[in-house]
């Protein structure tokens, strides 16, 4: 049942956020997108309960719970900016707002930009863990909760292929912009 409410909201994030630029863009309605952006958050705050109650339930936390704390940390880590993105794209494409600017592509640009998306990544890790070690803590009960404890282990691992894989590498392999012909 968990899996569902994920999936509810994951689609009542992208949904929320629609309406909201919609009414921001489409039918100038700048009270109505406020409310409906300010929102957004409001899926977090249901799936966290939901989660907390199924394990105050007495429920054995199961790979959804794990999911359920990844899902939050990302959401608040990368929510923001994920809001900006879509903001941007809605403005310039049914509002004659700027183009959207990618991502840089070479240099200490692109090592920057490597840096604060593994920042972000490192704040959803905290984010999850503690949310995970809290549920262990407050079920206190480790046979109910070993699930939680390996995701703790794999949301590491993740975070340190990422270290490695992207804003480590650029820092010492920068790459550089194709020589003009």
């Amino acid at each position: 049942m968990l899996l569902v409410v994920i999936a509810a909201c994951e689609v009542g994030f992208w949904v929320i956020l629609a309406a909201g630029l919609a009414a921001r863009y489409l039918l100038r309605w700048q009270r109505v997108s406020t409310v409906l952006l300010v929102g957004v958050p409001v899926t977090d705050l249901i799936l966290l309960g939901a989660s907390a109650l199924d394990l105050s339930r007495g429920a054995s936390a199961t790979w959804a719970h794990g999911l359920a704390a990844a899902y939050l940390g990302f959401s608040v880590a990368f929510g923001p900016s994920l809001v900006r993105w879509a903001d941007v794209r809605f403005a310039h494409r049914f509002a004659g707002g700027p183009a959207p600017v990618p991502p840089p592509r070479y240099g200490a640009a692109r090592t920057r930009h490597e840096w604060r998306e593994w920042i972000k990544a490192l704040i959803a890790w905290a984010i999850a863990v503690a949310l995970l070690g809290a549920a262990i803590l407050v079920v206190g009960d480790p046979a109910r909760t070993a699930e939680l404890q390996g995701w703790i282990s794999r949301l590491s691992v993740v975070l340190g292929i990422w270290l490695v894989g992207w804003p480590v590498y650029y820092t010492l392999f920068p790459k550089r912009a194709p020589a003009p012909q």
